[in-house]
């Protein structure tokens, strides 16, 4: 059984954990969100980005990392500016956990010094002004990797027109 899992480690800004998801919610996808958070899960910017589909979604929270790896098995692949590999270059495997750092510093180099096989980034201009793509973005790019990679299982891969027919 295909079950793509997105982890939030201590995301800081409320309109991109909304973000995510919405995305976690439209693709079937898990969310976890590993704290501590920058934000309560009750603020308005966080549900005002997630829209209505706040009640669709599949969410799990944590304490720590600590907490999330003693309660998960992998594959896990970490995203990071840091990483040397592609992250299209991947085979992902059902059950598979794309975690991504907070916003202002990422994951953990510890973390990721210790699963150089596991650790992914998207590609960027090098350019000393660009840091990194918006958190929400990266994982949805993540994300749909993912589900192509699967042949979107479960997802609506054709659309209608509202007035108009094909």
């Amino acid at each position: 059984m295909y079950q793509l899992n997105i982890v939030l480690v201590e995301p800081e800004i409320p309109q991109n954990t909304g973000n995510i998801s919405r995305t976690c919610a439209l693709t079937g996808a898990r969310l976890h969100l590993v704290g501590p958070l920058g934000f309560r899960t009750d603020d308005r910017y966080l549900k005002r980005a997630g829209l209505d589909y706040w009640h669709l979604l599949d969410v799990s929270y944590y304490q720590s990392l600590e907490d999330f790896f003693a309660k998960n098995e992998g594959p896990f692949y970490y995203f990071s500016t840091k990483a040397r590999q592609i992250h299209s270059d991947i085979r992902y495997p059902e059950k598979c956990y794309l975690v991504f750092g907070k916003e202002s510093a990422g994951l953990p180099e510890e973390l990721l010094k210790a699963n150089p096989e596991s650790c992914v980034r998207i590609p960027m201009l090098n350019h000393p002004d660009a840091r990194s793509l918006n958190l929400s973005n990266s994982a949805a790019v993540g994300a749909y990797e993912v589900l192509r990679q699967w042949k979107y299982p479960e997802l609506l891969c054709r659309g209608q027109l509202h007035r108009l027919h094909w």
